[in-house]
């Protein structure tokens, strides 16, 4: 495998603005922001794309999700917020490990705007 940024972030590598870490996961202000609150939550286990996750993987997504909230809240943003994965080229994923954006426009009178794949 050559090199991936989010395994170097993880293995602590490359600094980040860690929000929240436990054994599976690492969550982190991305550092091109698409919204004025832009979290990455980012599995410890590299795994390339959604498309890739196995059964064996139940556990790492079941901590994708349950972090969600715990982050939200976190960087205070718990009452709205926009989650997404971005799945290969053609939609919109860059770094070929499977992370989850967190978004929120928290100072925005009518919440959510709508952005190109993030």
């Amino acid at each position: 495998m050559s090199s991936c940024i989010f395994c170097d972030i993880v293995n602590k590598k490359i600094p980040s603005d860690i929000i929240l870490e436990n054994d599976a996961l690492v969550a982190f202000h991305d550092i091109r922001p698409k919204a004025p609150v832009h979290v990455l939550i980012v599995p410890k286990k590299h795994v390339a794309s959604v498309n890739e996750f196995t059964k064996e993987d139940v556990p790492v997504i079941a901590a994708l999700m349950f972090a969600v909230p715990v982050v939200a809240e976190a960087v205070g943003v718990k009452d709205g917020y926009k989650i997404a994965f971005n799945v290969g080229r053609k939609g919109g994923q860059l770094i070929d490990h499977v992370h989850m954006h967190l978004l929120a426009w928290p100072d925005s009178p009518e919440g959510k705007k709508e952005v190109a794949p993030v």
